[in-house]
């Protein structure tokens, strides 16, 4: 993977600080997330289970504030849009709050980890917080291991430290939270949090995501309400003289075996959007008051039957019949494949990555549709997928300074520690085009990597203004998706499985994959689903159950 380079939307850069967004809604674009559509749920640890807890009022009060007003404002929960950098930008906090302390922070980086000492990127944000961060930066890939030994030693537990959704460690909820990390509930809870008026800027969803034994431990990193899309190559169907008219699956079936032809083949593996165009859940639902695990619905069955018929329409690329699905962006950019699901934030970078040797590249996603032409269903996807945690501390002073730092680093679009924490210093990590838009210099590629957002990040902007009529498109489109965004059952629940269901729902992933391509069929489903529930899928269900009477 190339480094990710903290740069904002502004900078033709190997991948921006909103990337990560795009690659955990791809689902597997980090070493070590597990499938967003597998069976279990994402990062369940193998520790004892810990249920959810009512939040009640724990939670911090959500006080919107905007500091530049978006062209595009946000519907229905979407992300707002905006397509100019703000001439003047304003100081959220005009007097940095810290009193010159040393404080030690552990986050994961997916890339080359720059230098600590001398860099005047960190020397710049530590100015702004009137006190010092010092990172303790480790490999995204392996950081799940780096947790588990710092964790096991509480003397080495850093005052701030980063946690990724699916590197929570075994017995997190039930003995290491409550131990090691500080209760931020007599803080954050309700009106207290008016204190810090950027971490109030934050949605509600994102801190019910923090919640754990009903206690508010974490600071989050907001997601996006609608995680997924299906894009086409819209230029290359416009050269075709194609536009294209997708309301119902078979339309898009139709569209497929359209395109495919030559060395071009109508699409790449999409049971993503299989999933999504047949209301798949991302767990459970209830039928009446019954819970009903994915793989035993209807729509899971649905999707499964149209994938297969993509697969045996001849339109899917051969390599991804074969099941390489490393190469399936390459596929879809270079115009060999014209349809493929992706992330949302692989839209923007896409456009990154193509738009300099093709400059009339584009691709655009599906508006929302159902497989049988009906009212779509769009679920929601985790409010936050990762977080951070305070060291337990009997100093409240030294809390509400780190509270402090943090609130300096939420500071949404429109602010100067915006500006600062994704772009660095002017004259030193970029210089201004003829555009006016920052231009990232050399040292940017050595000082300037996304460390800040790990630790809390402000909620979701669209501002990738240097793409022409990108802003417009993805705003407008995510308006739309997320008026058709429902919530899940057990949303923005932090729910620890018990250990021994970990591996259960592993077999659906290949099971996917070859019924799909002809492999198996439904009577092996039908199969699969009895071994499941004989193997821990009641006894899961039953766990479930009683977390849902609990809150009735």
């Amino acid at each position: 993977m190339t480094p990710p380079l903290q740069l904002g939307r502004v900078g033709d850069v190997a991948v921006d600080r909103r990337s990560f967004l795009g690659m955990l809604a791809a689902g597997a674009a980090v070493v070590g997330v597990p499938s967003l559509l597998s069976a279990c749920s994402p990062g369940t640890p193998t520790g004892a289970a810990t249920s959810a807890a009512p939040i009640g009022d724990v939670i911090p009060s959500y006080i919107p504030v905007t500091y530049a007003e978006p062209d595009y404002p946000s519907v229905s929960g979407s992300v707002p849009g905006y397509e100019k950098i703000p001439a003047e930008l304003v100081r959220s906090v005009p007097t940095a709050p810290g009193t010159g302390l040393v404080f030690t922070a552990m986050t994961p980086l997916w890339g080359t980890i720059p230098p600590t000492k001398g860099n005047q990127y960190y020397a710049a944000v530590n100015e702004l917080m009137g006190s010092d961060l010092n990172f303790q930066i480790a490999d995204g890939n392996t950081y799940g291991d780096k947790l588990a030994a710092v964790l096991a030693s509480a003397k080495d537990v850093p005052d701030w430290v980063s946690i990724p959704t699916w590197n929570l460690p075994p017995r997190f909820g039930s003995e290491i939270v409550g131990n090691v990390f500080q209760d931020l509930t007599p803080y954050l809870a309700g009106d207290l949090v008016e204190e810090y008026p950027n971490l109030a800027n934050i949605p509600s969803d994102a801190w019910k995501f923090c919640v754990f034994n009903g206690r508010l431990y974490g600071l989050p990193f907001p997601g996006e309400t609608i995680t997924d899309a299906t894009f086409y190559r819209r230029d290359l169907l416009e050269a075709m003289g194609i536009t294209p008219a997708v309301t119902n699956g078979q339309d898009l079936l139709d569209l497929a075996k359209e395109l495919t032809g030559g060395n071009q083949w109508g699409a790449d593996d999409l049971w993503n959007t299989a999933a999504i165009i047949h209301g798949v859940v991302p767990k459970w639902k209830l039928e009446g008051d019954k819970l009903v695990h994915r793989v035993e619905t209807d729509e899971y069955r649905q999707a499964l039957e149209w994938n297969a018929a993509l697969f045996a329409s001849g339109a899917v690329h051969p390599d991804a019949v074969a099941g390489q699905t490393g190469d399936a962006k390459l596929r879809f950019q270079s115009g060999q494949t014209l349809i493929a699901s992706d992330g949302v934030g692989g839209w923007h970078e896409a456009m990154r990555d193509n738009l300099a040797a093709n400059p009339s590249y584009w691709q655009q996603p599906f508006d929302p549709f159902a497989a049988d032409g009906g009212e779509p269903v769009l679920w929601k996807g985790n409010p936050a997928n990762i977080f951070s945690f305070l060291k337990k501390s009997d100093d409240e002073a030294r809390i509400k300074e780190l509270l402090a730092l943090a609130n300096v680093i939420a500071a949404p679009f429109g602010t100067t520690e915006y500006d600062v924490i994704n772009n660095g210093v002017e004259g030193v990590h970029y210089t201004k085009g003829a555009d006016g838009l920052p231009v990232p210099t050399e040292l940017a590629a050595t000082e300037l990597q996304p460390t800040y957002i790990f630790l809390v990040d402000p909620p979701l902007s669209e501002t990738h203004v240097q793409y022409p009529g990108y802003v417009k498109a993805a705003s407008e489109w995510k308006a739309k998706a997320s008026g058709y965004a429902q919530d899940p059952l057990f949303y923005a629940q932090q729910i620890v499985e018990p250990a021994q269901y970990a591996s259960i729902g592993q077999p659906f992933v290949d099971l996917e994959k070859d019924i799909s391509r002809g492999r198996k069929s439904m009577a092996d489903l039908d199969a699969a689903i009895e071994t499941w529930r004989s193997s821990g899928g009641e006894e899961l269900r039953a766990f479930y159950q009683d977390i849902l009477d609990s809150q009735s």
